[in-house]
């Protein structure tokens, strides 16, 4: 039964001198029910009835901060987290980040819950659940679906987004220009013989179909060493770490660290230089990219390189297109760069929102800085690492329904999430 209909039947029953109940308790006397059988009816009612006997797990304490969630892969909440995900990536191409925010607090709040909601009494007490995303939850409820997220799955606009970022170097300026000068697909775009093209865009076009396509983790582990043996080549005492989400199209981020002492393979590069000045931190644009010494690649990654059967081939083709950052970091802020690269964008904007206002300290890719020690100035003193400033720091194994294949570590207190570390929509991480 439809929210329409369901408010409708309500209300004329209570024009009839009914009372009539939100949620089933025991002064129910009538069920009223539409196109559902006999059997149906009763296996929802004890279902509800065995379910209203149980205390409300809502009422567990959860914390308000993503890096202080336990978050494994198993998310019972799909039909809500997938809805807002939808409505958060609308807000982004929209550029309306407080929208964007609250969507993707809510998702990822409800990725951590160890149950599945199946009615709004089921949301007391879970934080970053505002009166938006509680009526788009009972709609769900209620109906299966959200006529919002329906609407934003039909616009033409979102769609248009949608698929002209999925190019390696087109970004929402460059989508908004091609969406007012009326392409709706990749094919029109490219036939356009006005249209000039940034050497990024033109490797995102001309690699398109290996660049969306998913890495395995096989690959990935595949990189890592190709991009090992480059460097080792030429920096033997670097460390080399493979992070990043693989899963989101891209192979890694792989710090390169330098120690205090310090093939046809590339199918396109980008070089940023490094902007790092110590005397210049903390960075206020803690949202953008960090100022290490970046680079851009498309490595081509052969096939034979890959564990057998293991690698995503295309038929006819020897090798793939595969997405990879490097960045290079000094050996002191190797820990914060780490973990700067670590984790969804939720995780790390609550790490640093954490660290703020709970611990009076101001966390970027570069240190940890006590606000404590230096109030009123730009110029804190460089924090000590996690490790040596948790009481709690520890290693912890994984549950067995993650798919990591290390243990779970836990740092100053901000706790590295199973989904985030293993992987996630949005976008995973590894």
């Amino acid at each position: 039964m439809g929210t329409t209909r369901r408010n409708f039947l309500m209300e004329l029953a209570r024009r009839k001198g009914f009372r009539v109940e939100n949620e089933l308790s025991d002064s129910v006397t009538h069920i009223v029910a539409e196109n559902n059988s006999g059997s149906e009816v009763l296996e929802w009612l004890q279902v509800r009835t065995d379910y209203s006997a149980t205390p409300n797990p809502g009422f567990q304490k959860i914390s308000q901060y993503a890096c202080q969630r336990k978050t494994t892969l198993n998310n019972y909440n799909h039909i809500f987290t997938d809805a807002f995900e939808i409505l958060a990536e609308n807000s982004e191409f929209k550029e309306n980040e407080v929208s964007y925010v609250t969507f993707m607090r809510a998702a990822s709040v409800l990725k951590s819950l160890p149950f599945t909601i199946i009615s709004m009494r089921d949301t007391e007490g879970i934080p970053c659940l505002g009166d938006k995303v509680k009526c788009i939850i009972e709609e769900i409820i209620e109906d299966g679906e959200s006529s919002e997220v329906k609407a934003v799955l039909n616009d033409e606009r979102y769609q248009s987004f949608k698929l002209f970022t999925s190019v390696f170097g087109v970004g929402l300026k460059t989508s908004e220009k091609w969406f007012r000068m009326g392409f709706r697909s990749l094919n029109k775009i490219m036939s356009d013989k006005t249209l000039k093209f940034t050497k990024m865009q033109k490797a995102g076009f001309l690699y398109y179909e290996d660049l969306v396509s998913c890495v395995t983790r096989a690959e990935a582990e595949a990189v890592g060493v190709l991009v090992k043996e480059a460097v080792w080549a030429f920096l033997p005492d670097a460390f080399v770490t493979m992070t990043g989400g693989f899963r989101s199209h891209q192979a890694a981020i792989l710090l390169v660290t330098k120690q205090r002492d310090g093939q046809g393979l590339l199918l396109y590069y980008d070089l940023v230089e490094s902007t790092f000045e110590k005397f210049k931190l903390p960075s206020r644009q803690v949202d953008t990219l960090d100022h290490f010494q970046k680079c851009f690649l498309i490595l081509k990654l052969h096939h034979q390189r890959v564990d057998s059967g293991k690698s995503n081939q295309q038929e006819g083709k020897t090798w793939k297109a595969i997405r990879v950052d490097l960045v290079m970091c000094p050996y002191e802020n190797h820990a914060f760069a780490l973990l700067g690269w670590t984790g969804s964008r939720q995780f790390e904007r609550d790490i640093r929102r954490y660290a703020t206002h709970e611990r009076k300290m101001m966390l970027d890719n570069h240190a940890l800085y006590d606000k404590t020690k230096c109030p009123g100035s730009a110029s804190f003193a460089l924090g000590a690492p996690f490790l040596q400033i948790a009481a709690e720091g520890s290693w912890k194994d994984p549950d067995r329904n993650t798919t990591l294949s290390g243990p779970r570590m836990y740092l100053g207190g901000f706790e590295l999430n199973d989904a985030e570390l293993a992987g996630s929509p949005e976008p995973g991480q590894q």
